[in-house]
C-alpha cells in the first residue's frame, strides 16, 4: 500500500465514522475523535469483508461503502452505550 493509499484510508475512515454516526439514533456521548477512530477501523474491515465475500473494491464500490457505515454505526452504539454506562453522577 503506497502512501497515498493510506492517505485515502483514513480521510475514507473519518467520513464513514461521521456517517455511521449519524446513522445511530439518539445522541452519543463519545468525542469526536472516537467517533473517527472506529470510522477508520469500520473503513478498513468493512473493505476486508467485501474482498472476503467477492465484492471488487479496486475504485468505488456502493457496497462496499454500505458495509463501512453499517459498521461504523455498530461500533458507534456499541462504544456510546458502554461508555455513557461508565460515568457515575457526581454526588455533593
Amino acid at each position: 500500500m503506497t502512501v497515498s493509499g493510506i492517505v485515502t484510508a483514513v480521510v475514507v475512515g473519518l467520513i464513514v465514522g461521521a456517517l455511521g454516526r449519524l446513522v445511530v439514533p439518539g445522541k452519543q456521548n463519545i468525542p469526536i475523535w472516537l467517533t473517527m477512530a472506529i470510522g477508520v477501523v469500520a473503513a478498513l474491515l468493512g473493505t476486508i469483508f467485501a474482498r472476503a465475500a467477492g465484492i471488487e473494491t479496486s475504485g468505488f464500490s456502493l457496497l462496499t461503502l454500505l458495509i463501512q457505515i453499517g459498521l461504523a454505526a455498530l461500533g458507534v452504539a456499541v462504544v456510546a452505550g458502554t461508555a455513557g454506562r461508565r460515568r457515575a453522577p457526581r454526588v455533593r
